[in-house]
């Protein structure tokens, strides 16, 4: 590591913020699990099919109604708090966080029908991460004001009040963002198998 890299906080530290939704969580799969449950003789969205960030946006286009009951899935209670990790996230956070001269925040943001889902996602980390990552969640509607070298996250476009965020994105490639074209200068992160000690190591060059 070059002498004179400092991190984003000046420290000497690399800091990774890691989203929740879609890259530690499977909510796509989760989602379809549960609006099949619940609305069995409605049409649905095979994974494969799904494009965009806003699944309510695509279901609204199979037919208008569907926008709402798509919604209707994640305001209910125990949503959040049921999804599945997604393969290899829990065991590369805590391998992640255990590295040297690094720090790991969880950044997510919680939905507007607040009566359930900042509760369960904080539920979720101690059940599937430990209690001790209670401290590094960081719950945010505007991820561009927080400091970091990299965000992990898997919705393409990221805005705020902040026009030039101070970490880098990688992309994590979802069911809905993987025929995007990106930016030549974007990196993905295709899964948890996938490299991503390279990408940490290359920001501390």
């Amino acid at each position: 590591m070059s002498s004179s890299w400092s991190g984003s906080s000046g420290s000497g530290r690399l800091r990774v913020l890691v989203d929740m939704d879609g890259v530690l969580a499977d909510f796509e799969g989760g989602f379809l699990r549960k609006f099949r449950s619940r609305f069995p003789a409605e049409p649905y969205v095979p994974l494969e099919d799904r494009r965009g960030f806003w699944v309510s946006a695509q279901y609204g286009l199979l037919r208008g109604d569907l926008s709402e009951k798509a919604i209707s899935i994640w305001e209910s209670q125990n949503f959040f708090m049921d999804l599945d990790p997604l393969p290899g996230a829990v065991e590369a956070i805590k391998e992640m966080s255990k590295m040297e001269n690094t720090d790991v925040f969880l950044c997510t943001s919680p939905i507007k029908h607040y009566h359930h889902c900042p509760y369960e996602k904080y539920a979720w980390v101690e059940r599937h991460l430990g209690p001790d990552f209670l401290a590094q969640v960081i719950l945010t509607s505007d991820k561009t004001v927080v400091t970091g070298d990299l965000l992990i996250d898997d919705k393409p476009d990221i805005h705020g009040v902040e026009a030039r965020p101070a970490w880098e994105h990688i992309l994590f490639t979802a069911c809905h963002n993987k025929h995007q074209d990106l930016d030549p200068a974007q990196r993905r992160l295709q899964s948890w198998g996938d490299d991503w000690r390279a990408i940490l190591d290359s920001k501390r060059q």
